[in-house]
């Protein structure tokens, strides 16, 4: 299935940059197994973001919205 995934970031510090908002949003097949493993992982891991993104060192607030599309 197709699901567009919206991750939004509140401040953040990327190579000692601050800034206050960061919105990214993608489109991608995945199966409902991956969806499932991805929220679970996005619920239990308190440095899910920092640990994949290059640069990334501090995330005050973020969210991960995940929605099929037509």
């Amino acid at each position: 299935m197709k699901v567009k995934f919206t991750l939004t970031m509140d401040d953040v510090v990327i190579n000692s940059q601050r800034l206050d908002n960061i919105i990214l949003d993608w489109e991608e097949e995945v199966d409902q197994e991956q969806v499932m493993e991805l929220s679970q992982k996005w619920i239990t891991s308190k440095n899910f973001l920092t640990t994949r993104m290059v640069g990334l060192t501090h995330v005050g607030e973020s969210s991960l919205t995940i929605e099929p599309v037509d």
